[in-house]
């Protein structure tokens, strides 16, 4: 797409020729082949005024070639609506026969006005004149994807640099020395050097400027750079300098009337920290018609610049030359490739400060008109990878190009979205990209009962820099940190943290859990589950049933018991130091020694199936037979037995003892049933929190083996 600033700083020729014709037609397509696109919207809407349509196909072709340039002319200085209008009329007038353009480049000005779904059907009218072409597919790419491409912004934060911009064009920026004091652009504000008005843009005449930073950070009124040989009556813009901020290249666009006269690259030295020697021209050995500009350049010697030259891909393309110290000249221009560039146009190539390249273009898919995007340097040479789309909010529907990093979260660039100097006027903005907020919650939970949480547990964080700070789990098991009194993170980026958990009536953690931030490139709430085995409290398991007076794992309508000794496999997997004693219990009916054989086999049941079908390490499970020996402690609320302590409310607590069973063996039969159903149970018990698989003792074979019964 041709835009303001490329009229200034890359001037692509073009060739009309005037035929005898009156003299506003002529006068018109005269100011047109200059590319003086302010004067030619008017005169070439004038002419259009003037011209039939009376005459058959060759008047209607003469009128909408002119309504065609005036189209052009408005695309040309960014009056979109102004050029989707006369596009319109090319249209009515069937223009699009004769200059396809007409339908691409309407498409390109609906898409910068998020006319979406109108932008598409141009674009396939023009694929079905100019089948596969590039620059309509990646339109309708970019269309189609536009919501993606905002709903996946990233964090940057957008600022326009109101204390450097003016209502004139403000744009390219470039730090001028190496502790990025120095802050050089070009404007087209009162002052430059240039008079007048450019007939190519409707604005000033472009000039570098500079601005210096105060103690404070903050950039100073801009002046122009003092050398008058820098600085012309021309168009002069796009610095770039070399590593040593010895050597500055920039681009000047001369203008003599009625010449076709492309833009030029030109070199100076540095005299001192604020003056510049005359410059001289960098000679690529191009045609005074072609455009070369856009420097950019790490060392001086190799130079990558946008230029219209033949042999590109189309419109603007990248290409780079090196200077050869043994001719004193600088080598015969080479296209950086379709990698890089595209039959639309590659503008604006900056370095990134790890040697990545930065530069703007439109015709690969993005959200309209330049897209800022970034290739990743390919080793130590000068070679770069397929770009990648920086995104919104950096990239809009608007142009947006020359980006620079001041570090790998700051930087400037140049766009022309809305601002408080207008609509469609290059600016200079700063983006930032703001640390990553990180939130830490840790919840602990009582082993023995993965629904209960523990309170004040006491949670001790150490930062990997040796930094350690505590809470107090609240009555849900949570602590929780952001931010500190001061204001500043807890969890900060780049860095990596041990979290430990302990409390009083429970065994020491040996498992502390770790979380790292490096890497991370988003917000995030880091959730840590942990939990704390009790000391005297056994471990409640999901129930295990057993036909009656067997040790048979049972499996029928209302459970699968295999199934509930899931939770003791998922148990010793998390938790790889645990030894875990397996106990069964019987209920009170029957002999003593009965039950005791029966518990014991009911346990070895359980073990054997961990051990011989989920391949636990035998070392890891002590399987104990209880009998009838130790009655379980319920709770006794509104009537109803529970198995787990109530949080709230009153309760009894109640050990079911054979006496205190037996009291409801007459008055509620189906009370005593249950009570003696809840004795019967398996349950765990921690052991060892220290299990070494190298140094543990074998286990008994005997335990894969039933006792006699009865």
């Amino acid at each position: 797409m041709r835009l303001k600033f490329s009229l200034i700083l890359v001037i692509l020729g073009l060739s009309t020729m005037a035929m005898a014709q009156p003299k506003v037609i002529s006068k018109a397509n005269e100011a047109y082949a200059s590319e003086n696109y302010a004067t030619s919207a008017k005169l070439c809407q004038d002419a259009y005024q003037k011209l039939s349509r009376k005459g058959g196909a060759r008047a209607q072709k003469r009128k909408g070639d002119m309504a065609f340039k005036v189209a052009e002319s408005y695309r040309h200085t960014e009056r979109y609506k102004d050029a989707i209008d006369w596009y319109d009329r090319c249209l009515l007038l069937e223009y699009e026969q004769i200059q396809p353009e007409v339908l691409l480049y309407n498409a390109e000005m609906l898409t910068i006005l998020r006319d979406y779904e109108k932008a598409i059907e141009n674009y396939k009218a023009y694929l079905e004149l100019v089948p596969g072409d590039e620059r309509a597919l990646a339109g309708i790419e970019s269309c189609e994807k536009n919501k993606d491409y905002i709903a996946e912004k990233t964090r940057h934060k957008i600022e326009n640099e109101v204390k450097l911009n003016t209502s004139s064009f403000d744009m390219a920026p470039m730090f001028g020395d190496r502790k990025q004091s120095m802050f050089y652009f070009s404007s087209g504000r009162s002052g430059s050097t240039g008079k007048g008005t450019d007939p190519r843009s409707g604005d000033g005449f472009m000039d570098i400027w500079v601005s210096n930073v105060d103690k404070k950070g903050n950039w100073q009124e801009p002046k122009i750079v003092e050398n008058e040989a820098i600085n012309t009556p021309d168009n002069e813009g796009t610095v770039c300098f070399d590593s040593r901020y010895k050597t500055m290249f920039f681009t000047r666009c001369p203008s003599v009337e009625k010449q076709n006269l492309g833009c030029e690259i030109w070199m100076s030295d540095a005299k001192g920290k604020t003056d510049w020697k005359d410059p001289v021209k960098v000679e690529l050995g191009v045609a005074d018609s072609v455009s070369v500009g856009h420097p950019c350049t790490e060392d001086g010697k190799f130079l990558i610049f946008a230029s219209d030259m033949p042999g590109g891909f189309g419109g603007r393309d990248l290409w780079y030359t090196t200077f050869d110290r043994k001719t004193d000249s600088w080598t015969t221009p080479v296209n950086m490739g379709p990698e890089i560039n595209t039959k639309g146009n590659e503008l604006f190539p900056t370095f990134a400060l790890n040697g990545d390249l930065i530069y703007a273009s439109d015709g690969f898919p993005g959200l309209g008109g330049l897209d800022i995007f970034r290739a990743n340097r390919i080793g130590e040479e000068n070679k770069w990878e397929k770009p990648k789309n920086i995104g919104a909010p950096i990239n809009s529907e608007h142009n947006d190009y020359a980006l620079i990093e001041q570090t790998d979260r700051l930087g400037y660039f140049t766009s022309e979205r809305k601002s408080v100097n207008g609509e469609n006027i290059p600016d200079i903005y700063s983006y930032e990209l703001p640390p990553n907020l990180f939130d830490l919650k840790v919840v602990v939970s009582d082993l023995s009962e993965s629904d209960v949480r523990i309170e004040d547990a006491v949670v001790t964080v150490t930062a990997e820099n040796g930094d350690t700070w505590e809470g107090y789990t609240d009555a849900n098991g949570t602590v929780f940190w952001d931010k500190k009194p001061t204001g500043d993170r807890y969890i900060n980026e780049e860095s990596s943290y041990t979290i430990n958990i302990a409390k009083e009536g429970f065994y020491e953690n040996k498992k502390p859990s770790t979380i790292s931030t490096k890497g991370l490139k988003y917000d995030q709430q880091f959730v840590i589950e942990m939990g704390l085995f009790p000391v005297k409290k056994p471990i409640r398991l999901p129930e295990v049933r057993y036909p009656l007076n067997k040790w048979e794992l049972l499996v029928d309508s209302t459970i699968n018991s295999p199934d509930s000794l899931l939770f003791v496999y998922n148990l010793l997997q998390e938790r790889p130091e645990l030894v875990l004693e397996l106990s069964s219990h019987t209920d009170s009916r029957g002999s003593a020694t009965a039950n005791q054989k029966l518990s014991e086999n009911r346990a070895r049941a359980c073990y054997k199936y961990l051990v011989e079908e989920k391949g636990v390490d035998p070392r890891r499970i002590v399987p104990v037979g209880k009998g009838e020996s130790t009655p379980r402690t319920v709770y006794l609320m509104d009537g109803k037995y529970l198995v787990k302590e109530p949080t709230e409310g009153e309760y009894e607590t109640i050990v079911l003892t054979e006496a205190y069973i037996n009291k409801f063996r007459r008055s509620s039969r189906e009370t005593f049933d249950l009570l003696h159903g809840l004795n019967r149970r398996t349950e765990g018990a921690v052991r060892s929190l220290e299990f070494d698989p190298a140094t543990a003792p074998e286990a008994d074979p005997a335990l894969l083996e039933y006792v006699k019964y009865p």
